[in-house]
């Protein structure tokens, strides 16, 4: 997907889980893998900069396999990695590529890393520095100081002292916290210069102390390894939702009304980016926090006012302040935020770039921005993310300005959050997700529903039958998966006014054919279909909500549906519906004929190897075989009224 759409919006409220830490699950693989014992890891994030880190050790021999979910099961090396010859590419992962040259470092091997251009681009000299004092034999591939790098075998020398400065990145001081224990002999790391992001330090010592090895520490100006400490498996360990995601959310809340709910982090989490909640709080959002949620919503008085902050202890969730920003009274200054040049890409200008776009007015120091809040919106705006996730992810709190907001490039949010857009869409616009067999009724059901909420609606049916009907009238074979797929692909279907429309053409009656019918199923039992229709049906989701009916709509599609019913109702009662509707048609078929071919759809559909009819376990069971239209509609608003957030709510 080259750009992603998001509506005009000016509520957001509901609640959100959390995906993993990447700071912490990039540090727990690691510690695991040079560990001895085996060790659980539970609720690990995926992601991109995950998946390189789980590629590397991977190639190191670390042995590790995935059971359920992200849960994962190291097998630690005590220390040593049994591969001595290795090229890894890790992306544009730091939280990979610099802890990993410290411990290869100082393993005896002979190593190649390398990354994305970008990765080339962000230093890495501090610390190839320090670890050049312990005896590394670390060459460069490319610019000095950068990577892509070079580790040749050299003769490490045990214990001393090693000096690392701390004015660009905390990674360098985690890199060298994290490598050293394997040396067994004990060493001391100096800091020189001012240590920034220092809550990701007390995140690196706080995880290492878990695995058996408690660093003494001189305030941030000396770390003392102990000698004779190593890592050792605590059995099973649990990754932390992630505290800066968690900003975007929060934010949300704030600037929208609310209120918005984070779970996974709270008042007991060890990562320094919950203290974000305090930098809104300053704003006047009202702040809520347990120990293991946070919830936001927007000031008693409706806006928020600027602020002067010293951000070098939340450094990436800054970034998000910098947007809501454009919400407050006056102009708001984020301050010693120098780290952010030298990040996935230069930070500081790329945020003023984008913002500008928006209408605001900013001033960008070197280690500054300012943001005057309150601008006249510029609709449609069209911002670039640079193929930073953390870029994509705080510009889209633009929408909530109430313009329409263009993200290029949106899937540079695998890096860390891979479903990002689909739970912010889901705090904008909750999805009711109705799905059921054939002639179930959930079709009527869902266009009243929708109807009476006010809400859009989505026959994701329709588009199935569309492509069958394209395909029929073209002479395509029903069993061409890969020309179904182009159709596709490129349907020029519409909705207006309750009609639906074919390249302009009105294709209402015609979809309801039983050959269309028929031929929706076995288009809809093909992967690359589906695939080619799942963007556009999301595509429905918009404020201030959508009820959306189908077959795979709470189970595939809409994942996050804030409601998910399954409406069914007997084949015999199925069956003598859609007689009288065919009868109410002037059309002759007896009610045999529609029971058998109803049950040989129900097969085909359940049976499919790509997501088949089924209820969701989080679904709600609605079956009409004995309720009218109006019951089964009053049932689902009834359900609707408890379960969505209460602004959308009827």
């Amino acid at each position: 997907m080259e750009y992603l759409d998001l509506a005009p919006a000016t509520h957001a409220s509901g609640t959100v889980r959390l995906p993993g830490s990447k700071s912490i699950s990039n540090r727990f693989l690691l510690l695991a893998a040079l560990a001895e014992g085996e060790t659980a890891i539970r609720d690990l994030l995926l992601s991109d900069d995950v998946e390189r880190m789980l590629e590397a050790l991977k190639a190191l021999g670390i042995d590790w396999q995935r059971g359920e979910d992200n849960d994962f099961i190291v097998r630690g090396a005590a220390g040593v990695f049994q591969v001595k010859q290795a090229e890894l590419f890790l992306g544009n992962a730091g939280t990979a590529f610099r802890p990993l040259t410290a411990a290869l470092a100082l393993s005896g091997g002979d190593y190649r890393l390398s990354g994305v251009p970008r990765m080339h681009e962000r230093p890495i000299g501090d610390l190839v520095d320090a670890l050049r004092q312990l005896g590394a034999d670390i060459r460069y591939l490319g610019n000095e100081g950068f990577p892509p790098l070079e580790i040749r075998p050299a003769a490490i020398r045990p214990g001393g002292r090693v000096t690392v400065r701390g004015e660009a990145s905390s990674q360098f001081l985690t890199a060298l916290l994290l490598a050293l224990p394997t040396t067994g002999a004990g060493a001391t790391v100096e800091v020189a210069g001012e240590l920034i992001s220092k809550p990701y330090v007390e995140i690196t010592l706080n995880l290492m102390a878990r695995f058996g090895v408690d660093v003494e520490r001189d305030g941030w100006r000396a770390f003392r390894i102990p000698a004779g400490a190593r890592y050792r498996s605590p059995g099973t360990v649990f990754v932390e939702g992630d505290a800066s995601a968690a900003s975007y959310f929060l934010a949300a809340g704030a600037i929208a009304g609310g209120p918005v709910r984070v779970e996974g982090v709270g008042r007991d989490s060890i990562q320094g980016d919950v203290r974000f909640a305090e930098a809104l709080a300053a704003m006047g959002a009202q702040v809520s926090m347990g120990p293991n949620w946070i919830e936001a919503r927007a000031p008693a008085g409706g806006r928020l006012k600027a602020i002067d902050l010293d951000c070098n202890h939340i450094p990436d969730a800054a970034m998000t302040l910098a947007v809501a920003a454009l919400f407050a009274e006056g102009t708001t200054r984020l301050r010693n935020i120098a780290s952010w040049r030298v990040k996935e890409t230069d930070r500081l200008a790329a945020m003023a770039a984008e913002l500008r776009k928006l209408g605001a007015t900013v001033e960008e120091g070197g280690d500054f921005i300012a943001v005057s809040g309150r601008p006249t919106f510029i609709p449609g705006a069209s911002i670039d993310t640079y193929d930073d996730h953390r870029m994509a992810m705080c510009l889209s709190l633009a929408c909530l300005g109430g313009v329409p907001l263009r993200i290029n490039d949106p899937q540079c949010v695998n890096k860390t959050f891979p479903d990002y857009f689909e739970r912010f869409a889901g705090l904008l616009a909750p999805v009711i997700a109705i799905d059921g067999p054939s002639a179930s009724g959930k079709g009527t059901v869902a266009a009243l529903v929708a109807e009476r909420l006010g809400f859009h609606y989505l026959d994701s049916g329709a588009l199935y039958r569309l492509v069958a009907l394209a395909a029929i009238r073209a002479g395509v074979s029903l069993e061409d998966g890969e020309s179904l797929a182009r159709i596709a692909e490129t349907l020029p279907a519409r909705f207006e006014g309750g009609r639906i429309l074919l390249g302009g053409t009105d294709a209402t009656e015609a979809i309801r054919s039983e050959e269309c019918s028929a031929g929706s199923s076995k288009v809809a039992a093909f992967p690359a279909v589906r695939g080619a229709l799942l963007g556009r049906q999301r595509a429905y989701r918009q404020a201030p909500g959508l009820v959306a009916e189908g077959r795979d709509m709470g189970s595939v599609v809409f994942r996050d549906a804030a409601l998910k019913v399954f409406l069914t109702a007997t084949p015999e009662a199925r069956a003598e519906r859609r007689h009288k509707q065919l009868i109410s048609k002037g059309m002759s078929v007896s009610i045999g004929t529609l029971l058998q071919d109803l049950r040989e759809r129900d097969a085909r559909d359940s049976a499919r190897a790509v997501a088949p009819l089924q209820k969701c376990a989080d679904a709600e069971l609605l079956d009409t075989t004995a309720m009218t239209v109006e019951e089964a509609v009053s049932w689902v608003i009834e359900r609707a009224r408890q379960g969505l957030p209460q602004a959308a709510a009827p």
